[in-house]
């Protein structure tokens, strides 16, 4: 049950980091910081272009000032079909509260399956980069062949970490 190489080809341990381009590295850094809690940590400085390194719940973020900003697409409506990052949350109730309170547009989404639902809010960055808010540790993750593995929240996926490391050593 361990797995293989044929499961894992790149022999790939987790997401390192987004990289994000922006209008504006000083405001998207204070937005990242000020409203989804991610802290700056260091940047090699051998890089010989702006930007800004960021961390927070396992991923980095780095931002990468854009050469001609006024090029970039402009920031359209928001749309949950568009590409975005999503971050799971404690409580919907408490992020829409926020985001309005920073006067943040959004849009609410639920989705629904089997008796299970998840909420979602969707919002822009100030590079018009999709953010999504969700509770999507209510819905767990089921393989199309095998069986399911439970949702991989902060603390479950650690510890589902350590059983699959512990059956592949098990296995060998």
């Amino acid at each position: 049950m361990g797995m293989g190489m044929e499961d894992n080809p790149l022999q790939l341990k987790s997401l390192n980091h987004i990289s994000l381009v922006c209008r504006s590295v000083e405001k998207s850094l204070d937005f990242y910081q000020q409203v989804l809690g991610f802290f700056p940590i260091r940047r090699p400085g051998s890089f010989d272009f702006d930007g800004a390194w960021l961390f927070g719940y396992g991923i980095g973020i780095h931002l990468l000032q854009s050469e001609d900003p006024e090029s970039m697409p402009q920031i359209c409506e928001i749309n949950p079909k568009d590409n975005h990052i999503s971050f799971q949350c404690e409580s919907m109730m408490t992020v829409e509260k926020k985001l309005m309170e920073m006067e943040i547009e959004y849009v609410k989404g639920r989705v629904e399956e089997g008796g299970i639902y998840v909420d979602q809010i969707f919002f822009h960055d100030p590079n018009g980069s999709m953010i999504e808010i969700c509770n999507c540790d209510n819905l767990p993750v089921v393989p199309l062949a095998g069986e399911t593995i439970r949702s991989c929240s902060l603390i479950n996926c650690t510890i589902q970490q350590q059983e699959q490391s512990l059956l592949n050593q098990l296995c060998k």
